[in-house]
């Protein structure tokens, strides 16, 4: 019928280069999200790591974070951000800081004594990464790091025309 063939016209043929294209870069996401710079010797790990780096970032710069901001610098839920927080709230890493004006915002801040456990992770993930660089090579490695740049920016800039 004329409905049928019409629908097989905009159902674009499986195949081809765009899916291997889309096959492969899955693949490289899911590697990324396998690889761990943190072992069972750290006190956080990979994630609760960027986000205390978040926080410590923040707190030079005079700014405090609420959990939707450090969900957005870590491209996560704000139900993981608050999950975490919830967690690490409970071993004495952070607080819940209520604002003095809206009680409804609270700022997630580090606890007292927890700068020094942090930068002890950040130094063995530092040993880690520079071993690695070391095996694969400099110039590789700031080659890899070019390309994701350049690539990502492209994605971006395509997803922000698409939306327009």
């Amino acid at each position: 019928t004329l409905k049928q063939e019409n629908s097989k016209a905009k159902t674009p043929a499986l195949g081809g280069k765009k899916e291997e294209y889309l096959k492969q870069l899955f693949s490289i996401l899911k590697s990324r999200n396998e690889i761990a710079i943190v072992d069972k010797k750290t006190h956080f790990n990979n994630t609760e790591i960027r986000m205390l780096g978040e926080i410590i970032t923040a707190r030079y710069a005079n700014e405090r974070l609420i959990s939707a901001e450090i969900a957005r610098r870590l491209g996560i839920t704000r139900s993981a951000v608050s999950q975490m927080v919830n967690d690490l709230e409970k071993q004495g890493v952070v607080k819940r800081v209520p604002d003095a004006t809206d009680r409804k915002i609270a700022y997630v801040e580090l606890s007292e004594g927890i700068l020094g456990l942090y930068r002890e992770d950040i130094s063995k993930c530092m040993d880690f990464v520079g071993s690695v660089v070391e095996e694969f090579g400099e110039d590789n490695f700031n080659e890899m790091c070019r390309l994701f740049q350049s690539f990502t920016a492209l994605v971006s800039e395509k997803i922000k025309n698409y939306k327009n």
